[in-house]
């Protein structure tokens, strides 16, 4: 208990003051709550020894109702501090936790941890924040009770305060079973937490796919399945914490009734008067309160412990190293671009092999071959998406290891077939490239990507609001929002998986167009699908296993046998290159 109490304190940073400050008005308030017991034992003793006077009776009710007033104040406070301390630190972990995000490989992005990072935000965090903040001054004020309690006991009779603790201490071993019990339930409940937002993620993207193939009540099933199990999970936890919590009612039931007995036995044999006894029985039955009391949050205590590791499990995630001190020089004779002896893995399964290749400024590389081969490996290679397993890439001569990943950002702007716009107007969508950028300038970008007139005909502009992934536009009009953006964004490098591949024939030409403006002056590194483009490339790469299988320009490569050559007659016997050229 003290150990999550002190995790808790640990985990909250610079509103760990607010929380103390909520546990010493708990103190208070504990103190408080007990007080009007022992005036009211004060007044019997007095009645019974006919003592009581109207002005001791006056003082003695103006007492309680002030430590009732008093105990409001400070629960009032107690609340306050641990509750706006509970929503404010939680806050800023969620703003930390997506800093946090931006700074992991992508490799951490596509092995199902989707799911964990939205049950972390939407389930662990929430109930730390909602649930265990709102308590943990409250059971603090518990232990203190149950302490005031005993102490209390012990200077009203040692044998009573004995046997009182002896009870206490019998249940503490109670608890740290049911402590360990709930804590690998815990563990499970919030895992299946995790699998369940993971499978209902995996239905409602691949709704579509699903109906297509008619698998809606397959898929269906699987999910209903997860719900069940997640109810099962639910009970089993509730269930096991059950039986732990009617063996500590059953012990405080007997202790209560010992106490008593003990009492009354001392009582005959004139050990304590008969006004000790009944004053006795002002607060015996509340004597095991507070700690029952306590005991009954062991579940709620155990759940965040768990959520708690989840959170932790995340931010343990090893960052991509951003110790960089080096700049990259507005110009260098060095390549803009070079790639030295490059081989990378994910995971175990490495998947390029010795890349080595140069790219001059203002020049363009194309990545050419078949699926698998390692294109769009390399391409997230230069923005840092994963670091290099060993050998260098370099941009204008410096290592991008050693330069900060914001200004190696700020270097390169990238255009990928797959186009995510937020839920946000089409306006900050497209200002994203520059934050700082003007109005002007931003319609600008945006008449340059050739999406003016179709903004300006939605019904708000550009303070159009898109669905979330921009899912109320057709794609090829998000694509020309996002070459838009890269265009505002002005970087020297272009990163460029064709963006033409899977639009229709309408949007295709006005997307030709905007990545015309994106690319003047620009340094190029292209994906290839389309011979019109790879025919104006310097330098063609054809990646094939992981290697560098042929190199050169197109006319070079057509003059040999190979992939390349074999590649492009194939396309142009069926015409899906040449149509397009």
């Amino acid at each position: 208990m003290i150990r999550l109490i002190s995790r808790i304190l640990n985990f909250s940073g610079k509103y760990k003051t607010r929380i103390i400050g909520a546990l010493a008005f708990s103190f208070l308030k504990s103190i408080l709550m007990k007080s009007p017991i022992g005036l009211a034992f004060f007044a019997l003793s007095a009645f019974y020894n006919k003592t009581a006077t109207d002005e001791m009776c006056l003082y003695i009710g103006i007492a309680i109702i002030v430590s009732l007033i008093l105990q409001v104040i400070f629960q009032h406070f107690d609340n306050k501090l641990q509750a706006s301390a509970g929503f404010m630190f939680m806050a800023e972990k969620r703003m930390e936790l997506g800093a946090f995000l931006r700074k992991l490989p992508m490799g951490y992005f596509t092995k199902g941890n989707i799911g964990k990072i939205s049950s972390v935000l939407s389930t662990d965090m929430a109930f730390v924040e909602e649930n265990c903040m709102m308590v943990i001054a409250d059971l603090v004020g518990y232990i203190f009770a149950e302490a005031i309690l005993l102490i209390f006991m012990l200077m009203f009779n040692i044998w009573l305060g004995l046997l009182a603790i002896c009870f206490v201490v019998i249940s503490f071993f109670i608890w740290k079973k049911l402590e360990k019990a709930a804590l690998k339930d815990s563990h499970n409940r919030q895992e299946q937490s995790e699998n369940l937002t993971e499978s209902v993620l995996d239905f409602t993207e691949g709704i579509g796919i699903i109906k297509t193939y008619n698998l809606l009540g397959e898929k269906s099933k699987e999910l209903s399945d997860d719900f069940i199990k997640t109810c099962k999970t639910a009970l089993e936890f509730e269930d096991n914490y059950v039986v732990y919590q009617r063996l500590i009612g059953i012990l405080f039931g007997l202790g209560t009734g010992a106490v008593v007995g003990l009492a009354m036995f001392l009582n005959f044999n004139s050990v304590i008067t008969a006004t000790a006894a009944v004053g006795m029985m002002l607060f015996v039955f509340d004597l095991f309160a507070p700690i029952k009391t306590l005991y009954a949050q062991s579940a709620r205590l155990t759940i965040m412990d768990s959520c708690l590791n989840r959170i932790e499990e995340v931010f343990s995630e090893a960052m991509l190293a951003d110790n960089g001190t080096d700049i990259i020089p507005d110009a260098s004779r060095s390549a803009e671009v070079e790639f030295k002896n490059v081989s990378f893995a994910y995971d175990e399964k490495e998947v390029l092999h010795n890349i080595s290749f140069d790219l001059k400024r203002n020049g363009m590389v194309a990545l050419v071959g078949p699926s698998g081969g390692g294109k769009s490996t390399i391409a997230s290679l230069l923005p840092r998406f994963w670091d290099v397993e060993s050998g260098q890439i370099m941009i204008r001569g410096k290592d991008i290891k050693k330069v900060k990943l914001a200004d190696l950002m700020d270097h390169i702007s990238m255009v990928f077939q797959r186009v995510y716009l937020f839920q946000d107007t089409i306006y900050n969508n497209i200002s994203m490239g520059r934050p700082n950028a003007t109005e002007q300038e931003v319609i600008e970008a945006a008449k340059k990507a050739r999406c003016y007139d179709f903004i300006m005909a939605l019904p708000e502009g550009f303070n159009t609001v898109v669905g979330e992934g921009g899912e109320t536009l057709s794609g090829g009009e998000k694509q020309r929002i996002s070459i838009a953006r890269c265009i505002l964004k002005d970087a020297p490098i272009v990163i460029l998986d064709e963006a033409t591949a899977s639009v229709d024939a309408d949007n295709e030409s006005y997307i030709q167009q905007a990545i015309s403006e994106l690319c003047k002056g620009k340094t190029l590194l292209v994906i290839a699908h389309r011979l019109g483009t790879i025919r104006n490339a310097d330098k063609i790469l054809v990646i094939a296993e992981g290697k560098i299988a042929q190199q050169g320009t197109h006319d070079e490569l057509m003059e040999k046998d190979g992939i390349y050559k074999d590649f492009v007659t194939v396309r142009q016997s069926s015409k899906g290159w040449s149509r397009r050229a």
